[in-house]
């Protein structure tokens, strides 16, 4: 019973850290911005980051089945 919610949040947070990385790989590859307004090397790292927590949190989340 409590496999269900652990493999819901796992997928949520591994499907949003891969398409966030992707995004942001795609962007940076193809020289536009991340975000518009901040320093284009400053906001492909947050972005990275933010999608490498979000991967590590889905593979967390996972080890708890």
């Amino acid at each position: 019973m409590e496999s269900g919610p652990a493999i819901f949040s796992g997928a949520v947070f591994a499907l949003f850290g891969g398409g966030l990385l992707a995004w942001t790989a795609a962007r940076v590859r193809h020289r536009e911005p991340v975000a518009h307004g901040v320093s284009p090397v400053a906001s492909a790292t947050v972005a990275s980051a933010a999608a490498l927590i979000a991967l590590a949190l889905g593979a967390w989340c996972f080890t708890r089945l």
